[in-house]
């Protein structure tokens, strides 16, 4: 699980202000991997082969999470030197755990487009719905923000860069289908409505730098699993929606690039760090109106788990607990690497976010967050889609729970309970993370289910391309 540390150039070769420069865009195709590239995927397999003969593996950046690894693409450095951690993490001096932050000065490297911006006056760059998009320096910026009303209401919408882009957009391509984005129902629409803001934004203001994020086949690979039949469903979508806009690009005349972040592998087994640091009396457990809440600054030991990956953060320091819970670590079943202290640095981990140890479960594992031992204690965000108040990544937030009947009448009550100005919690998520067909977080063990990289300039190769390295690969493609 070690990486190189090559240094990218930082730099378009032979770029200079007077020389033409080509414009680029990137597709992120989340979850895309070599084992889909084929049958169920024309357009993409095309592309790959007209473009440049096929594509090149990325060893993924470890861990082989969204924000992780779109911060390595865009800096060209890994987590140690970028902060991205993971999707999530606990700020000790906060004494709060984040999810799914979104300001872009989290990011603490020089991003693609602020060093393509020295090299070219008055270059411009579009980000649409790539992470950590809030407040950045790119020109134009397009990302799913909700608006968190005083009453309880939360009212779906995005954020835009500049402002105005927002009611814009949305004029001429209706409102954002949030529910597709994350959620039980989320799917096909939302990569539909990014691609077509990506077409939208080309026309309006050309930027020189287009990065898309299409996400929906991350869904499905979760929820069946890789290997399910009906996976190839989601594989003609996301590659009718590829397609559509590779030929759009290529009649401008734009250069592409089509990568992934990671593969999803299939999961049988669920585990519970925080549920075993309870019963050895490290949690610090909060009762609040009959429900059990996790207490992170009060707790002696707690993990955040984030698919396949969970980081432990310790409040005791002394040399002794520290080994207890190491201890406890390598016999925790699932578990299969453990790095600690400076033996973090060996997968690019060793940053001030990061837990006292960082943990990775085998490939056929993946973390959950709970704490509670009676689902009936379970705090009242466990039930419901809240990507930012649990204490990990919840992949069942993509059901709806298997028990209810009539689901559909259940969320008609609620939303006119709400109409009516009825506070309530929609609370229809599962408590069962062994619905979870298909997680991702470490390195699989079959090169087919690591993430990819083709378009103009790569070439089909046996060597693996270092994630840190597929900025400089980006950056080639401008001259």
């Amino acid at each position: 699980m070690t990486h190189g540390y090559a240094e990218p150039s930082d730099s378009p070769e032979d770029g200079s202000p007077d020389q033409e420069w080509s414009r680029v865009a990137v597709l992120n195709i989340v979850g895309l991997c070599g084992r889909h590239l084929g049958e169920h995927t024309p357009y993409l397999t095309a592309f790959a082969n007209r473009s440049g003969g096929g594509y090149q593996i990325i060893d993924p950046v470890l861990p082989a999470l969204t924000c992780s690894a779109q911060s390595t693409y865009l800096t060209g450095k890994f987590p140690e030197a970028h902060g991205v951690v993971g999707n999530g993490w606990y700020d000790r001096e906060l004494n709060e755990h984040h999810f799914w932050k979104q300001s872009n000065r989290l990011v603490q490297s020089r991003k693609i487009w602020e060093i393509l911006r020295e090299k070219k006056t008055n270059f411009s760059c579009a980000n649409l719905f790539w992470w950590f998009n809030m407040h950045s320096s790119v020109d134009f910026s397009i990302t799913p923000r909700p608006l968190y009303r005083a009453d309880g209401f939360k009212t779906f919408d995005v954020h835009t860069q500049p402002m105005n882009l927002r009611e814009n957009v949305k004029a001429d391509l209706g409102n954002f289908p949030f529910h597709g984005f994350w959620g039980p129902r989320a799917g096909f629409a939302s990569s539909k409505w990014i691609a077509e803001s990506a077409k939208w934004t080309e026309e309006k203001y050309s930027p020189d730098l287009s990065l898309v994020y299409l996400p929906h086949l991350d869904y499905d690979l979760q929820r069946i699993g890789p290997n399910h039949p009906k996976i190839h469903k989601a594989l003609n979508e996301i590659d009718q929606i590829a397609g559509d806009l590779i030929s759009f690009y290529e009649k401008k005349g734009i250069r592409l690039a089509i990568l992934s972040e990671y593969g999803i592998t299939e999961v049988q087994k669920v585990i519970y760090p925080n549920r075993i640091f309870r019963k050895k009396g490290w949690l610090s457990i909060k009762d609040e109106l009959g429900l059990e809440y996790l207490d992170c600054g009060g707790s002696q030991a707690f993990a955040i788990t984030d698919h396949q990956i969970a980081h432990i953060y310790l409040q005791n320091g002394s040399p002794q607990f520290r080994k207890e819970v190491r201890n406890c670590l390598e016999n925790m079943e699932g578990v299969e690497k453990i790095f600690e202290g400076d033996s973090r640095k060996e997968i690019g981990l060793q940053h001030r976010r990061a837990g006292d140890f960082v943990i990775f479960s085998k490939e056929d594992s993946w973390f959950a967050y709970y704490h509670w031992l009676d689902d009936s204690l379970a705090p009242d965000f466990a039930r419901c889609v809240d990507v930012h108040r649990k204490y990990g990544y919840d992949p069942t937030e993509l059901f709806v729970d298997p028990e209810i009947l009539f689901p559909s009448l259940k969320v008609v009550k609620k939303m006119i309970g709400k109409k009516l100005g009825f506070r309530t919690n929609m609370d229809l998520i599962p408590l069962d993370p062994s619905l979870v067909k298909g997680s991702h977080g470490t390195r699989p063990s079959d090169i087919l289910d690591y993430p990819v990289i083709m378009g103009h300039n790569t070439n089909s190769s046996e060597t693996l391309l270092p994630a840190n390295e597929v900025m400089d690969r980006l950056l080639k493609l401008f001259h």
